[in-house]
């Protein structure tokens, strides 16, 4: 579906959804670490500065959890955040999700649909985002390189990689982190601009979310854009490049799977 075209009346910037992976590889203490992850790293004061830097232009947000082909459910629907009140109550709509019963396989291909589908739903505006976080590959449903193009033409695809807990891995863990993060970004992100964070185990799942969304709400206000954040190595902040020169317009802004 292409992206919507938007003007200075649209009702948001930023439509971002936070698709999280609830599979058998993740038990209830990690199910827990990210939800309370998530919920903590958007009432960062940094985080918090960013979303609300323009309440007349604002930024949507909504969250789903995913396992295999057939088991998504929705967590929090579309929330404009104008003001402190907003993102409480969605941070808070987050925190207290509880488990449902669902399949225990992986089904990245069916998450990034369903997260795309979702969009029909979202208020206009005018870059839309999927985050999706994952500590493994897809092993059910459609391959997430299986996914046309064009079915999420517009959208940008990010991903949150959860490695393992240990900062030094080495050998086999070593291996296993470094092919995931390579998968991740060969099949799984989408867009120009698409990268990859890193999350060294689920105890740092707060703190990876708080470096994606910094990088994702990096705004461009009055002519003066704030440089973007590099991608990150895992257990290490994010780096910042020399700033590009745009200007945040309201207007049709162009995204397109690579």
């Amino acid at each position: 579906m292409p992206a919507p075209v938007a003007s200075a009346q649209d009702a948001c910037r930023l439509a971002l959804q936070f698709g999280l992976d609830v599979s058998g590889s993740v038990s209830a203490a990690e199910y827990d670490l990210q939800l309370q992850g998530l919920a903590a790293a958007l009432e960062d004061a940094e985080v918090r500065a960013a979303l609300l830097a323009m309440p007349q232009v604002p930024v949507a947000l909504s969250a789903y959890e995913w396992s295999g082909r057939d088991a998504q459910r929705l967590l929090a629907d579309w929330q404009l955040i104008r003001d402190e009140a907003d993102l409480s109550m969605f941070a808070n709509q987050v925190r207290g999700a509880t488990r449902a019963v669902m399949g225990v396989s992986t089904g990245l291909g069916t998450a990034l649909l369903y997260g795309q589908a979702r969009f029909a739903n979202a208020p206009g505006c005018l870059r839309r985002v999927i985050d999706i976080s994952g500590d493994g590959k897809s092993n059910d449903g459609p391959r997430p390189q299986d996914v046309p193009a064009d079915t999420l033409d517009g959208t940008l695809v990010n991903a949150l990689v959860i490695g393992p807990d240990q900062a030094n891995a080495i050998g086999a863990q070593a291996t296993a982190i470094t092919e995931l993060i390579a998968y991740f970004q060969a099949y799984v992100i989408r867009g120009p601009e698409a990268f990859v964070e890193v999350a060294v185990g689920y105890d740092d799942y707060a703190a990876a979310m708080k470096r994606k969304l910094l990088k994702e709400l990096d705004v461009i206000v009055l002519g003066q854009a704030r440089p973007p954040m590099r991608p990150s190595t895992p257990g290490k902040a994010s780096d910042r490049h020399p700033p590009r020169h745009e200007r945040f317009v309201a207007g049709p802004v162009p995204v397109s799977s690579p």
